[in-house]
């Protein structure tokens, strides 16, 4: 399993998975991170701003994860096949271990994702 993590600082989960343009990757087998890397996306590719009709560096990943999320943007992530979702957890190895372990806590995506988008996430 690969998944992404929100992390546009690169030491803790970013809350607004939308305007992020650093994500740590890691490879997961067997219950245990095997791999991890950083992917710097350009500006153009923040999915805030992207053309979701195009291919996408994240269209690699199983899951996506950050701090928060709305019902929108994780219906778009589905269409691309990835599972997005919000934690309560701030740092990044600890959600990967935890997504391992099959306990990364969750929290509900928001109708309102609490940035100034102006809703249309949902």
């Amino acid at each position: 399993m690969k998944i992404a993590i929100a992390s546009q600082n690169k030491k803790s989960i970013t809350d607004h998975a939308g305007r992020c343009r650093k994500f740590w990757l890691f490879d997961i087998e067997n219950k245990a991170i095997v791999g991890q890397q950083l992917l710097e996306l350009s500006k153009e590719q923040a999915f805030h701003g992207f053309s979701h009709d195009s291919a996408h560096p994240l269209d690699q990943v199983d899951m996506l994860i950050a701090g928060g999320m709305g019902k929108g943007f994780v219906n778009k992530m589905a269409k691309r096949n990835i599972q997005a979702v919000a934690t309560t957890l701030q740092d990044p190895e600890q959600a990967a271990r935890a997504i391992a372990a099959g306990v990364l806590p969750i929290k509900d995506a928001s109708e309102n994702c609490g940035c100034d988008c102006g809703g249309h996430h949902k």
